[in-house]
């Protein structure tokens, strides 16, 4: 579902009054105006962005300050640092790795996930979430930015049911559909072509709340039109009861604390304290290029070098070269025909202060002083694995929001699975899930991998090697082990 840029896509009030007609109270409420405000940041709109000023003669005039951008590079950083296509969803069984490996694959899932990252810290969350094809009995799974996410239960540990509103569009009209993820179902019935109108009703919300003993997860899917209608669309199941006992979604946040809003279940943008940050390097960078436009050389030409037309009973010069305020006209003058004039530039103070606005930046926003810090060599930023080597606070930071992406990632793995059970496909139990991620690009893998390699047979057995490089299983890696050589021994007693 992609979004207009010049029509950006916000749950609709009719949307939210359905949802509070079912009794839910909706922390989307509280959490949207600080959500707007860093899709700004990240877009570099608004009125730090574009603003009037006044000249000495009062008239108004219309700015736009230039920006690189910075909310939306330090989002990216981080989506690039933490997830991408070599991240791995290791299961217990390694057939079940290999079938979410495959699934995960073919659908695109981590390059998706990637984007989904980059607005969930910038927003302050994100989501993934099951969609299901009924006709071809597929899974898939949808991506969702704050602006789409509505909490419906949560506590301060985890949000256990969730609505995620989007634009669809139905035979060529735009609707927004509602989709929520339910443990129960409560009040709606998978049995029914609708949810019956009585349990819609508001007078019987507290029915709606009620939790029944069925424990699975239902999607129930609303549809409605411009003006708030319900539309049942045709091929549109109201209700599926996915038989999940666990979340349907899985929900990205940073391992940032929400300050803005106390108890909310949504996340802070990873630069919400850094906002003052983010304005400096704009500032620093607008000043360098205006620093460059002001500096260019001024040509001053007499009178006497420009031709001259008649034009009734006027005489008027016929004006020459650039027309960038670089070529000026000497009134009334014979003397010094061509005179220059270049200004001095003052470029290294503002590259310095971009530089220390650049520091601050990464300073605050988890990536450590030297991250953003200029390359005196090649003239920018450096690379990520040229400042991880002596960044602790980038380490510990990259740890810290693994593992919250960590539950987000099992979650819609077991998720999938679960439903593609379901659809016939032969799986197996998964059994304990985790998460492989790949650290090559801030850390020397192949040196840690050669390391790991010297110690097998000594303190490393050769199955544990295999299981910790390749995602396998024990089982598995304990075979191959065997298979390749006489290491299969090694592994055995390395075990013992």
């Amino acid at each position: 579902m992609s979004v207009n840029s010049l029509d950006e896509y916000w749950v609709p009030e009719h949307v939210k009054e359905y949802l509070r007609g079912l009794g839910f109270v909706l922390p989307l409420d509280d959490m949207e105006p600080w959500i707007r405000s860093w899709d700004d940041w990240m877009g570099a709109r608004g009125d730090f962005y574009d603003y009037r000023d006044k000249d000495g003669l009062g008239r108004v005039y219309e700015v736009h300050r230039r920006s690189i951008h910075p909310a939306m590079r330090v989002c990216k950083e981080w989506g690039s640092l933490l997830l991408n296509e070599d991240v791995k969803v290791v299961c217990e069984d390694q057939r079940a790795t290999d079938w979410i490996g495959e699934f995960f694959s073919s659908t695109n899932f981590m390059a998706q996930a990637q984007a989904t990252a980059v607005r969930a810290f910038g927003l302050g969350t994100g989501a993934w979430a099951l969609w299901v094809d009924l006709d071809r009995k597929k899974v898939r799974i949808r991506h969702y930015d704050a602006r789409m996410v509505i909490p419906l239960t949560w506590d301060e540990d985890d949000i256990t049911e969730c609505a995620f509103v989007t634009r669809a569009f139905y035979r060529g009209k735009a609707v927004d559909q509602l989709q929520m993820h339910l443990k129960g179902g409560m009040g709606f019935s998978a049995g029914s072509s609708s949810p019956s109108t009585s349990s819609l009703s508001p007078e019987h919300a507290d029915a709606l709340l009620a939790m029944n003993d069925d424990e699975s997860y239902k999607i129930v899917t609303i549809c409605f039109d411009k003006d708030g209608n319900e539309l049942a669309p045709v091929g549109v199941a109201p209700v599926f009861d996915t038989e999940c006992a666990f979340p349907t979604f899985g929900i990205v946040k940073p391992a940032v604390t929400n300050t803005r809003v106390d108890m909310s279940p949504y996340g802070q943008s990873v630069f919400a304290d850094a906002v003052d940050a983010v304005q400096a390097v704009d500032l620093t960078f607008d000043a360098l290029i205006n620093e460059i436009d002001v500096s260019k050389m001024r040509v001053f030409l007499s009178d006497v070098l420009f031709d001259r037309e008649k034009t009734g009973d006027k005489t008027i010069s016929i004006p020459f070269g650039k027309q960038d305020c670089t070529v000026f006209r000497k009134v009334m003058t014979t003397e010094d025909t061509i005179q220059e004039f270049a200004p001095a530039l003052r470029t290294s103070s503002q590259v310095e202060a971009f530089r220390i606005a650049l520091q601050m930046l990464g300073d605050l926003t988890g990536f450590g002083i030297g991250y953003f810090d200029l390359d005196e060599s090649r003239g920018y930023v450096k690379t990520a694995t040229e400042v991880s080597s002596d960044n602790s606070a980038l380490m510990r930071n990259i740890r810290r929001h693994e593992n919250a992406l960590e539950d987000a990632i099992k979650s819609i793995a077991r998720a999938v699975m679960c439903v593609s059970r379901g659809f016939g496909e032969s799986i197996p139990d998964e059994g304990s899930v985790r998460v492989q991620y790949d650290d090559s690009i801030i850390q020397d893998t192949a040196a840690e991998k050669a390391q790991d390699m010297a110690e097998v047979g000594v303190t490393l057995a050769p199955w544990e090697y295999r299981a910790r490089w390749y995602g396998e299983d024990e089982a598995t890696a304990r075979r191959l082990a065997a298979e390749i050589g006489a290491g299969g021994t090694a592994g055995d007693k390395g075990s013992s």
